[in-house]
């Protein structure tokens, strides 16, 4: 009896049981909203590109509101020389809002060779943990301090080996991750001697 009702509900609904070619899966295209507009499902008017964007460029007429970045250098490949910390000046009107943003802004724009770990910037794998301004943390979730009078300093992680620039070895982190097997363990053996089926 529930099913005939859910079926009558969708056969009484004024809406199109089928979505029209347009809505199908298909690979990006240059110019959605004009495929869209022609349907007469969305309105006819054309959004303009720059509204329908969701990274906003930067306004020329805002005044530069630059801030300095000592980011702590070593190069294995040049021994003989010591560590040291390099300067950065970016604009933060042109940059995201969290450390990771300004960092990868340095590697792309200014300096290439600067090294650093990043991967998922949602602050779930740790691969960017950092002491910045003196706090060990994740530059994903760090935001950029906005008061320009103060220079930012960004280290690798103290009390670690460093590979290189702010990359730490995590050798001994994982040799004590493996040590202490923090995960769920049972008292029970399977019958192949393999892991659990889920």
């Amino acid at each position: 009896m529930a099913a005939l009702r859910s079926t009558s509900r969708l056969v009484a609904s004024s809406k199109p049981l089928f979505r029209p070619a347009v809505f199908a899966r298909s690979y990006a295209t240059v110019d959605p909203v004009a495929q869209v507009s022609g349907t007469g499902y969305a309105s006819s008017k054309t959004v303009p590109e720059s509204k329908t964007s969701t990274a906003q460029d930067p306004n020329p007429s805002e005044t530069p509101r630059v801030k300095t970045f000592h980011v702590y250098r070593w190069n294995p490949d040049q021994p003989t020389e010591k560590p040291k910390m390099q300067s950065y000046s970016l604009d933060l009107n042109k940059t995201g809002p969290m450390m990771l943003d300004a960092l990868i802004r340095i590697k792309n724009e200014m300096d290439p060779t600067l090294t650093f770990r990043r991967s998922c910037r949602e602050g779930i794998c740790g691969s960017c943990a950092m002491n910045i301004d003196g706090v060990n943390t994740l530059a994903c979730l760090c935001r950029i301090p906005t008061d320009t009078a103060k220079d930012s300093r960004i280290y690798p992680l103290p009390h670690t080996y460093v590979v290189k620039d702010l990359v730490p070895d995590l050798t001994q982190f994982y040799k004590q991750y493996k040590s202490i097997k923090p995960y769920l363990q049972r008292d029970t053996k399977t019958e192949d001697g393999l892991e659990f089926r889920q």
